[in-house]
């Protein structure tokens, strides 16, 4: 008997293929969006598949998924917290309200959805929390601070929340893609600045181009990454992390050789 999984964004791009791959592999699936007809369009009609409206910016909202979902299917196995959109440009080009839009969306939004299981899966000493992050949760470029920051905010969360629920019982999963061929970078998910500025005319001109060039023709299949995150949820020894993509394993491996010189020429001007 497959488990019960909890998705958010599930309406497209990878929430979509997980919810796919986990009702292929027999899961019972609570899929979310802010739009539940747009899961059901996305999605197409399942028996196991069950559709809810949820914006996870509202924390009560998120708070009666999750108690909608425990009480008719007795348990939430897996949460996946894959809701989120990207701010793409330079920083100074953003207004102060697309930043905390971006914040509001990506971190506190999915902290929201997190508060609201975890009390389900503490009760149960059991479940896995996958939280799908970015290798720019990991490494930031001109083009992507606000983004990345969002997602280095949700790295450094999770990393110290799952440590305080692994004695309960609940495991986590951190999921770090790097390039996916989802809409992630069309204007149905990416926002870009508002705010002219001249100096960075000649350099965001260029970005702009490569997002352009980017979309449609990134490197991983977002059905390959949603296979493999419902395999390792069936396993018992999850990993805490998965860099998914050779772009990100590349990113990734470079940050680390970095860090491993600063540190060390860190140590050298003691």
């Amino acid at each position: 008997m497959g488990g019960v999984w909890l998705v958010t964004g599930a309406s497209r791009g990878l929430g979509r293929e997980i919810t796919r791959a986990a009702l292929d592999a027999g899961e019972t699936v609570m899929a979310t969006a802010r739009s539940a007809d747009a899961v059901r369009d996305a999605c197409g009609e399942h028996g196991r598949l069950h559709a809810l409206p949820l914006d996870i910016t509202d924390a009560e909202a998120a708070k009666s998924v999750a108690g909608e979902t425990a009480e008719r299917f007795g348990a939430i196995d897996v949460l996946v917290n894959n809701a989120g959109y990207a701010e793409l440009g330079f920083f100074e080009t953003f207004t102060d309200a697309a930043v905390r839009r971006q914040f509001e969306v990506n971190l506190f939004g999915t902290m929201n959805v997190a508060r609201a299981v975890a009390p389900h899966m503490r009760e149960r000493r059991s479940g896995l929390i996958v939280t799908i992050s970015s290798v720019s949760g990991l490494v930031s470029n001109a083009g992507g601070a606000v983004y990345s920051a969002s997602k280095f905010a949700i790295e450094g969360w999770m990393e110290g929340f799952a440590q305080e629920l692994a004695p309960l019982g609940v495991r986590s999963l951190l999921v770090e893609p790097g390039m996916l061929r989802t809409d992630f970078m069309d204007q149905k998910s990416a926002s870009f600045g508002s705010i002219d500025i001249p100096d960075y005319a000649e350099a965001i001109a260029q970005y702009r181009a490569f997002v352009d060039e980017a979309n449609g023709n990134q490197p991983n299949d977002p059905k390959l990454l949603a296979a493999r995150i419902v395999a390792l949820a069936s396993q018992d020894d999850v990993p805490s992390r998965l860099v998914f993509g050779d772009d990100a394993r590349q990113w990734a491996g470079a940050k680390v050789d970095q860090l491993r010189q600063e540190i060390a020429q860190s140590a050298d001007r003691d």
